[in-house]
C-alpha cells in the first residue's frame, strides 16, 4: 500500500462513517497523509479527525475512534493508533516474505542481532566516579558502544572497588589521564556498597536494579527484585526467554521445528514483529545516548508482546491438534523473541537462563 492508496482508504472510511450516520460532516474532496516525523508512531499520519471535528460537533479524539474502527480491518493496514489530540497513525502491514526475512535474520545473526557498524572508527572515552552504579552503568554503555563498532576507553576516579568484579566490571585496567566528562548517574544510597548489594540481591538483580531506571532517577534496590512473579520486570523478561526455549524443546518432542522464511500473520503477532524489527535502532539509540535503560525498557516490551502471542496464538498444538504451518510460523517468532531477549540481557551483563 502506497500513500495514495492509504489516502483513498481513509477517505473511504470517512464516507462509510457518514453513510452509516456515525459521523455528520461533509466528506472532504481528498485526505492528506504524510510520512510520520522522527519520534512519531507508525509509518504515516493523518490529521483528518481534527479537520472534521468542528463540522461534526464532536471531539477530535471521538472522530478518530470512529474512523479507526473502519480503517483498521482494511487489507494492508497493520495497526492504527490515535496519537496526540486526534491524529491517526498508520503502520502498514509488511508482506509475509518480509516478515519471514526478518525472523531469518535473527536466526542467522543470533545474539548479535541488532549489532552494527554505525560507530566504527570512533574512539569514545568514558570516565566515571568510583561508585557502584556509575561503574555498572559505564560497563553496560561500553558493551552497547562496542556492539556498534566503537573503540571504548574507560577511566575512573580512584582505584575502584574490588567487589565490582562480582558484577563483571573490570577494576584493573584504567587510563591515567581522563579526557571525558564523568558519567552523570545518580549514586546508590549511602551504605549500599557493591559487596552488600551482591550478597543481598546477586549480580543479575543488582545490575537490573541499577540499569533499568534512567541515570538521573533513583535506583530501586529492594528485595522485590528477587520476587518470582509478574510484578518483577526482570523476572518477566527472563521468564519470557526461558519460555521460548521451552517451546523449542516442546516442539522437538512433538517432532516439528520452526519454519525458516515464515512468520505468523495473526494480528497478535504484529506488535512482537514490530519490536523485533525496531531492535537494531533501539540498540543504536541506547549506545548513542549512553542509556542502557532504553534497552531494558525494550526487553520489557518484547517480553509483554511475547506473552500476548503465547496466550492468544499458542506456538504448540493444543489437545488433539496436529502441528501446522501456523504453529511453525509462531514458533519461529517466539524463538526470535527469545534471541532478542537473550542478546539484550547479555549487553546489560545479565544472564538469560534456559530454565526458570
Amino acid at each position: 500500500m502506497n500513500p495514495a492508496d492509504l489516502s483513498r482508504t481513509v477517505l473511504h472510511a470517512v464516507r462509510r462513517a457518514v453513510d452509516e450516520d456515525a459521523l455528520r460532516a461533509p466528506v472532504p474532496a481528498r485526505v492528506r497523509v504524510e510520512r510520520t516525523r522522527p519520534g512519531g508512531s507508525g509509518d504515516y499520519a493523518c490529521a483528518v479527525a481534527l479537520q472534521l471535528a468542528g463540522p461534526a460537533a464532536l471531539p477530535a479524539l471521538e472522530v478518530a475512534r470512529i474512523l479507526r474502527e473502519r480503517v483498521a480491518a482494511e487489507p494492508g493496514i497493520g495497526r492504527v493508533e490515535i496519537t496526540g489530540p486526534g491524529f491517526l497513525s498508520f503502520t502498514l502491514d509488511a508482506p509475509a516474505d518480509r516478515r519471514g526475512a526478518l525472523l531469518d535474520a535473527v536466526r542467522e545473526q543470533g545474539l548479535a542481532y541488532g549489532h552494527g557498524v554505525a560507530l566504527r572508527g570512533e574512539v569514545i572515552r568514558l570516565h566515571h566516579a568510583s561508585e557502584v552504579r556509575a561503574a555498572v552503568t559505564v560497563d553496560a554503555v561500553r558493551h552497547l558502544l562496542t556492539a556498534q563498532g566503537a573503540d571504548v576507553r574507560i577511566s575512573r576516579v580512584g582505584s575502584g572497588d574490588r567487589a565490582w568484579g562480582r558484577f563483571g566490571v573490570a577494576v584493573d585496567a584504567r587510563e591515567t589521564t581522563p579526557d571525558a566528562p564523568a558519567a552523570t548517574v545518580r549514586p546508590v544510597p549511602a551504605g549500599a556498597t557493591a559487596a552488600e548489594l551482591v550478597e543481598r540481591l546477586g549480580a543479575d538483580a543488582t545490575r537490573w536494579g541499577l540499569l533499568r531506571p534512567a541515570g538521573h532517577d533513583h535506583a530501586p534496590l529492594g528485595d522485590d527484585l528477587l520476587v518470582q512473579g509478574e510484578g518483577n520486570a526482570l523476572f518477566r523478561v527472563r521468564y519470557a526467554h526461558a519460555r521460548t526455549r521451552a517451546l523449542t524443546r516442546g516442539a522437538a518432542a512433538l517432532g516439528f521445528a520452526s519454519a525458516p522464511g515464515a512468520a505468523p500473520g495473526e494480528p497478535a503477532a504484529r506488535p512482537l514483529l514490530d519490536l523485533i524489527a525496531d531492535h537494531p535502532a533501539v540498540l543504536l539509540a541506547a549506545a548513542r545516548h549512553r542509556a542502557p535503560d532504553r534497552l531494558a525498557r525494550q526487553l520489557e516490551a518484547v517480553a509483554h508482546a511475547f506473552f500476548v502471542l503465547h496466550d492468544t496464538c499458542p506456538p504448540l498444538p493444543v489437545g488433539d491438534e496436529k502441528p501446522s504451518a501456523a504453529h511453525r510460523a509462531r514458533l519461529a517468532l517466539a524463538e526470535a523473541a527469545g534471541t532478542v531477549l537473550a542478546g539484550g540481557l547479555s549487553l546489560l551483563g545479565i544472564r538469560a537462563p534456559e530454565h526458570l
